[in-house]
């Protein structure tokens, strides 16, 4: 059953959500948020690049801050940046879009300042803009790409089955946590939690202090019923 108009989360969440859960719930359940020097750069490299002017370059377009919406997976946003490629009428591919002439491929292209990362959180916020354009436009979007600041490359995504399908479980698990209103416990991973700029707020250093002196109180009473 499709999600109706005021059920809507934001789509960007599912990078969070992908990224650490609890983080999802702290900034889109508890609507907490401290920048850090990456989020400031990362704010900065986005509002360059939606400010700038649509193009056109012969046979390709380019749109950008283009809102989103699909009421399948109740999320809504905007792109970066949409690049519309023309294709022949005979391919079957594209789709009509306003008065341009012929059909037209969207290639939608999100853009983050750091590096590739391990983990799919990127991935699937692009393939989540895919998905809104796919039902928006009545049009199959098998790839996009993420353009990273650092090395100033693009990566070229594919929006195969596993991507899709993980997308859409992110969406669920999405909507799960904003019902719920519960946020997950806070679990330490060093390579995450130390870039998170939530790190303050999160304190899953502390968590794991608790666990350690948990499991240390209880072997020093085991030892001490037990005697020498």
């Amino acid at each position: 059953m499709p999600y109706a108009e005021d059920e809507l989360l934001p789509l960007s969440g599912l990078q969070h959500l992908v990224y650490c859960e609890r983080q999802a719930a702290l900034v889109h359940v508890e609507q907490v948020w401290v920048d850090n020097v990456s989020t400031v750069e990362g704010s900065n490299l986005h509002e360059k690049v939606t400010s700038g002017h649509p193009e056109t370059r012969g046979e390709l377009r380019i749109s950008r801050d283009l809102p989103l919406r699909s009421l399948r997976l109740g999320l809504s946003g905007r792109a970066d940046v949409i690049e519309f490629h023309r294709v022949g009428e005979a391919a079957g591919e594209g789709s009509r879009v306003l008065d341009w002439p012929g059909r037209w491929l969207p290639y939608p292209v999100e853009y983050k300042r750091g590096q590739p990362k391990r983990h799919r959180a990127d991935e699937v916020q692009i393939c989540a803009q895919a998905l809104c354009i796919e039902e928006m436009l009545g049009v199959s979007v098998p790839e996009g790409a993420l353009f990273y600041g650092q090395t100033q490359h693009r990566k070229e995504v594919t929006f195969d089955a596993e991507l899709r399908e993980i997308t859409i479980a992110a969406a669920l698990r999405f909507h799960e946590i904003f019902e719920t209103r519960l946020t997950p416990p806070a679990v330490y991973e060093k390579e995450r939690c130390d870039e998170c700029s939530l790190i303050g707020l999160c304190q899953p250093g502390a968590a794991r202090r608790r666990v350690d002196r948990y499991l240390e109180d209880a072997l020093r009473q085991q030892l001490s019923d037990h005697g020498p």
